[in-house]
């Protein structure tokens, strides 16, 4: 594991100054739910931190609190002690418009069932985040940003017209349309054959690389490790050392 990763935020700001903040920290993070009565720990104690550019994976069997981990990266979820911080703002204190106005402006989301739109082309499934957001030139921005992940000939395309390597593409460019700080993929290549997979985490390598997006992505693609930066393994809610 890249022990960047777990070093508390004080150290970076002696090495960094005055740097901008992190896409992404957590700082001695819990969550616990409830369940019948009984208290139920998702995350124990979690630090880490990302930088822009980095990519990361999350490994580890169902229920060790990967799918937590990335709800409290998303603002999806908050944090029952600790704190997340997106760009430097504690999530936990805002209110639903600023959360939402965060997750537009910082966050883009790829999932492992692509989750397009069957009634939109794939040029209006890409444009969705910024017709939301009210962003200009919303064709324009698509279309770039589908010319990244190599489809832009397919932008007129119904959803059920394409591969489910295609379907990833038109997600991943989805998530890129505004151009977000963090990227955060919940089994991007779960769904697709390794062959397939093995291009999708290429393509999230080059994105890393020249768009300079952080990347927090949850898999258990043993490709994974060839691509990323650093692999976090979980169990019981808690990082441990491979």
């Amino acid at each position: 594991m890249d022990k960047r990763l777990l070093a508390p935020d004080h150290e970076y700001d002696r090495s960094q100054g005055e740097s901008t903040p992190a896409p992404l920290s957590f700082e001695c993070v819990s969550k616990e739910y409830h369940s019948d009565g009984e208290a139920v720990h998702a995350l124990n104690d979690v630090s880490l931190r990302l930088e822009p550019g980095q990519f990361v994976a999350v490994v580890g069997r169902s229920g060790c609190g990967k799918s937590t981990l990335l709800n409290l990266a998303g603002a999806m979820d908050f944090p029952s002690a600790g704190r997340v911080c997106l760009d430097g703002t504690a999530t936990s204190a805002l209110n639903e418009m600023q959360l939402t106005r965060l997750r537009r402006e910082k966050v883009g989301f790829i999932f492992q069932s692509f989750q397009l739109l069957h009634t939109l082309n794939v040029v209006e499934n890409v444009e969705v985040p910024l017709l939301l957001a009210g962003r200009r030139n919303p064709r324009s921005r698509a279309l770039d940003r589908l010319a990244d992940v190599g489809l832009a000939d397919l932008a007129t395309r119904m959803p059920h017209q394409l591969s489910g390597g295609q379907m990833q593409r038109v997600a991943i460019a989805r998530a890129l349309v505004h151009a977000p700080r963090i990227l955060l993929a919940d089994e991007p290549t779960g769904n697709l054959d390794s062959s397939t997979g093995a291009s999708i985490l290429q393509l999230l390598r080059t994105i890393c690389d020249e768009q300079n997006a952080a990347i927090l992505m949850a898999t258990h693609s043993t490709e994974a490790a060839a691509v990323v930066d650093a692999v976090i393994r979980m169990r019981d809610g808690r990082i441990v050392q491979s």
